[in-house]
């Protein structure tokens, strides 16, 4: 017996089998060798054609975006990316419908046993879009202004259930409030659907509720049966929504009355902004008959660039990571001369004013708002397709006509090139190469939205991934906070996936004084900055790629904000 021998040959394979562990983490998980394949060198060369004046701004339905769709499907098509677009291009034509609503819609309010029914255009409104013919029946819940506002520690949605109800509130504002919370006031109906979990929402209409009214009816070019178009969407029209309901003092008045609240005196005090009492509305229901034809009067044509790169195992290759930034921008401003430059443009940015524009310069370049994000988009896709493949496959989409109404990313959500049951999460990129506010204590700050509200493993995923870095960013959440007046959750591509319920995130280094301007140009871009955010999402994208299993979609809502960084227990 050889015990020499026996022991060499231990020792071979206790190395060899340590050789195939570290193989295997190599694999499964990025590292910053791998992660080097995003080039900055590369990001420049891409944008400075992408934002290019050859480009003129790549807005909308232009020649200008095509020809950036166009440049990014050449690169795609270099390095191997499989095309995923209609008939075995790159491209999703995207059809943009203009509409017209003819609504029998109406709202049928029921207490202490009397009822009343209001028509749409009659006592309520609805919005243009109402979706599928449905009728929701359900309890009315009084939610005062219907507001949750962390640094007024204010919180109409305390204590209340709202799943299943239907939400009603009152006023402009609320105790506090001032004139940079229009955002956050304009968005209730639609906060109290997607995080309080409202079968629908029924809010004052101009002139009700006191203070300068809130139309938040939506309806867009609602005119009388002169107007063309009442609305425009690229979203299926046979898809049940949630109502959103504006209402007028009669409506307000009959409910009211019926529980013994003196309406005007609610009224007053909602114009002075007073605190608003709790009102239980008892057995107060409301039974909303969503009843619309639509007659599509008008249709555009724009496209999403899509592509594939498949997955290594044969069980995952069928799932996906989504990943996204918008390759469209606002054009040109139309006219000669020198362009004005408005003073405090960014409400984000006090104080700050636009910087000089060159004479005769009338083209939005888009470098940064989202020309950062569609080249760094690029640069993954490079990395991924020349590189190491992921157990699961990457679907990369540059949507078309974010700036207009989300419609490339909306359009990709209702009418998905794969199924949406098999996408696990979803990645956005947009404004990523700059700082925020142009201010250096923002160098190394990168900005996180939505990530822990459907998936808080996906959240923890991604501080894993930074905290790998070579360079970790701070990462900061204060634009995730339910009280940021930019309500930037709701502003960009990733909001359509996240209302189909996939967990998201979204990566932005925040706005500054040059967006939507002509001066947001490549001169200002901070390409080391914007490859240590690209290898983040490089990073984030591997680590969901290689999971056997889903981030769990556990649907707690925002829980970090301002103030708050690393990870969820």
């Amino acid at each position: 017996m050889n015990t020499n021998r026996e022991a060499r040959t231990s020792k071979r394979e206790r190395l060899l089998g340590a050789l195939c562990v570290a193989l295997a983490f190599w694999i499964a998980t990025p590292t910053s060798a791998q992660s080097s394949r995003i080039s900055p060198d590369d990001m420049r060369q891409w944008l400075t054609y992408i934002a290019s004046d050859e480009l003129q701004g790549r807005q909308v339905f232009t020649e200008g975006l095509a020809l950036a769709g166009a440049y990014i499907a050449e690169h795609l098509k270099e390095w191997g990316v499989r095309p995923a677009g209609d008939a075995g291009t790159y491209f999703q034509t995207v059809r943009v419908l203009g509409v017209r609503t003819r609504s029998n819609s109406s709202v049928t309010v029921t207490v202490n046993g009397q009822s009343r029914t209001f028509k749409d255009g009659e006592g309520v409104i609805f919005t243009r879009n109402q979706g599928a013919k449905q009728t929701i029946s359900a309890k009315l819940e009084f939610l005062g202004y219907g507001l949750s506002y962390t640094p007024l520690q204010y919180d109409d949605y305390a204590g209340r259930d709202l799943k299943g109800k239907v939400a009603i509130y009152l006023g402009r504002g609320g105790p506090g409030f001032t004139a940079t919370e229009d955002r956050l006031v304009n968005a209730r109906g639609r906060f109290a659907i997607e995080t309080g979990r409202a079968a629908g929402a029924i809010g004052p209409s101009q002139q009700t509720g006191g203070g300068r009214g809130n139309n938040q009816s939506g309806n867009a070019g609602r005119g009388g049966n002169n107007q063309r178009v009442d609305f425009t969407t690229v979203q299926r029209l046979d898809l049940p929504l949630p109502p959103q309901v504006t209402a007028g003092d009669e409506f307000y008045e009959f409910l009211f009355s019926a529980v013994g609240q003196d309406y005007n005196a609610l009224k007053e005090h909602a114009s002075k902004q007073e605190p608003l009492p709790k009102i239980d509305l008892k057995d107060a229901g409301v039974r909303i008959v969503i009843d619309a034809d639509y007659d599509v009067v008008q249709t555009r044509l724009t496209r999403n660039v899509v592509g594939i790169v498949d997955g290594s195992d044969p069980k995952l290759r069928d799932t996906f990571v989504l990943l996204g930034a918008h390759y469209d921008h606002v054009g040109y401003q139309q006219f000669s001369g020198t362009v004005a430059a408005p003073v405090n443009a960014i409400a984000s940015c006090a104080g700050q004013t636009r910087p000089d524009a060159r004479p005769g310069d009338i083209i939005n370049n888009g470098a940064d708002d989202d020309g950062s994000g569609t080249v760094a988009l690029m640069a993954i896709a490079k990395a991924f397709a020349t590189g190491q493949k992921p157990k699961r496959s990457l679907m990369f989409v540059w949507h078309s006509g974010e700036e207009a109404g989300l419609y490339g990313s909306r359009y990709m959500a209702d009418y998905p090139v794969v199924p949406l049951d098999h996408v696990a999460t979803q990645l956005n990129i947009d404004m990523i190469g700059r700082n925020a506010c142009d201010d250096p204590a923002n160098a190394n700050r990168l900005f996180l939205v939505g990530s822990d509200r459907i998936s808080t493993e996906l959240h923890n995923l991604n501080e894993d991934a930074n905290a790998a870095q070579p360079m970790p960013l701070a990462l900061d959440y204060s634009m995730n906070d339910i009280a940021d007046t930019e309500s930037l959750y709701t502003r960009s591509d990733h909001y359509s996936y996240a209302a189909k319920g996939i967990p998201i995130i979204f990566f932005t280094t925040g706005l500054h004084r040059d967006y939507h301007y002509v001066t947001d140009e490549v001169g200002r871009i901070d390409f080391a900055k914007m490859q240590r955010v690209t290898q983040l999402v490089y990073s984030t994208a591997a680590r969901v790629a290689n999971l056997d299993h889903f981030p769990a979609r556990d649907n707690r809502g925002p829980r970090v904000g301002r103030g708050q960084t690393g990870k969820i227990k």
